[in-house]
């Protein structure tokens, strides 16, 4: 089973695939005989057209030598890099047979929150796709079933079945197991959306996670006190060392990585710690009327700003021994390929909840978080793709999804689905939005 792909000659290659020399030599038979195993895993179409030009493409590399087929042997580097072009080509005919997606989700007793976040990972390709394939069966590292995995995706089978017979698709089930996993959500009071993705994500996460399970050790090495890195180097141990724990697709779409870089007012020393992240939580700047839209850059902007850390509050100086005053500033080092921002609307006061509604704009297309990363990172874009809203109060509210189709956005609302113009987006209700990187001058690995 080929699992991912890899760069050799210019062409991408199955990972795992072991090339010997490039100078070599080999029989072509003996590379047919290896690209025989991947074409019949192939649907009969696919396996039929990739055999005809598999054929072709080796007469044509022996006439052009003037060889003879039978146990000739040509540059192992020529057959790979050609052959491997036809895998591609074949891999790209292989699209999964798609309904428009545009189904909705019943509500089975305050669950707007959960139909509207599902609606967007729905439309989360990378996931969706995954999903649909199963291809987290041979991902997984545990012989345990993934309940809950197979559950959610016998959801997104409803939502985007081609034959389009149901209009409604009923998550009943899988919130069932979902709440045995969680107990946290368990009886039905209304929930938070931001919360329960997150709760989701890890969930999923776990059942399919490609590491074994560790258990902690009992004793840890302590790790060098004044050894200096570069940051990139030391950030790139740091995510080594989470991938030895933690592997999965949602790992590998979701999540990024934060820099909180500290500065002594003391000794000047700075020092760095890295953690993982799978949103952004970012705090809405106050203003006195509620009415001013604000923008989403100076959202991050506030996220990212410098902040003085009083003596009392601030973390052990490495150098000086001691609480000294220092600030903190977080950077996001590595960039996920999906940016779930969640905009921090709930916030607690000395006696209740209260819900901000200031109107919170955002770009559809472009958002550059460039100027939030590595210095002289470049350019970092995403465009946004889904948003769940909450209207309503603390107390009492609603959730609805919007995602974007080919032919416009969709608003889903529980079971309705209707189309709704690009302008509607922003509003004082969007809360978690859902950006997919489009390019960046910056190496993820």
């Amino acid at each position: 089973m080929i699992k991912g792909h890899s760069r050799y000659g210019g062409q991408v290659i199955p990972a795992g695939a072991t090339l010997p020399a490039p100078f070599t030599h080999i029989s072509v038979h003996s590379a047919w005989r290896e690209f025989t195993l991947y074409k019949s895993q192939m649907p009969r179409a696919a396996s039929n057209h990739m055999d005809n030009s598999c054929r072709a493409l080796c007469r044509s590399l022996l006439s052009q030598n003037g060889l003879q087929p039978e146990g000739t042997d040509i540059s192992q580097s020529v057959l790979y890099t050609s052959l491997m072009g036809l895998l591609l080509v074949a891999d790209r005919e292989k699209e999964l047979p798609l309904g428009s997606g545009q189904v909705g989700l019943r509500n089975v007793g305050n669950t707007c929150f959960l139909n509207a976040i599902v609606q967007c990972l729905s439309h989360t390709r990378g996931l969706r796709d995954y999903c649909l394939t199963k291809s987290y069966l041979q991902d997984m590292c545990s012989s345990q079933e993934p309940e809950l995995m197979n559950e959610f995706t016998k959801v997104l089978e409803g939502l985007w079945d081609v034959d389009g017979g149901d209009t409604t698709v009923n998550p009943g089930k899988f919130y069932r197991v979902f709440k045995e996993a969680v107990p946290y959500f368990s009886g039905y009071s209304q929930q938070d959306a931001q919360e329960f993705l997150r709760f989701l994500l890890d969930q999923l996460h776990t059942e399919i996670n490609r590491r074994p399970a560790q258990h902690p050790s009992i004793t840890t090495t302590p790790e060098p006190t004044y050894t200096r890195f570069r940051i990139s180097e030391e950030a790139s141990a740091m995510w080594k060392r989470h991938l030895d724990r933690d592997d999965s697709m949602i790992v590998d779409l979701f999540s990024g990585q934060l820099r909180s870089s500290l500065h002594c007012s003391v000794c000047s020393h700075y020092s760095n710690t890295f953690d993982v992240f799978c949103d952004l939580s970012l705090p809405i700047p106050k203003r006195s009327d509620s009415r001013v839209t604000v923008t989403l850059r100076e959202c991050l902007d506030l996220f990212s700003q410098e902040e003085k850390l009083e003596q009392e509050n601030s973390p052990m100086c490495e150098r000086c021994n001691r609480r000294t005053e220092s600030t903190k500033k977080l950077t996001i080092q590595r960039f996920p390929k999906i940016l779930v921002i969640h905009l921090n609307r709930f916030t607690m006061t000395r006696f209740s909840f209260c819900k901000s509604t200031v109107p919170v704009s955002f770009p559809l297309n472009d958002l550059d978080l460039g100027p939030f990363g590595p210095v002289d990172c470049g350019p970092v874009l995403y465009d946004l793709y889904a948003l769940c809203n909450h209207a309503g109060t603390v107390n009492m509210g609603h959730y609805t999804a919007a995602c974007r189709e080919e032919e416009g956005w969709c608003c889903y609302n529980d079971s309705c689905v209707t189309q709704i113009p690009e302008d509607q987006l922003q509003s004082t209700q969007a809360y978690v939005l859902f950006y997919q990187l489009k390019s960046s001058t910056t190496s993820r690995k």
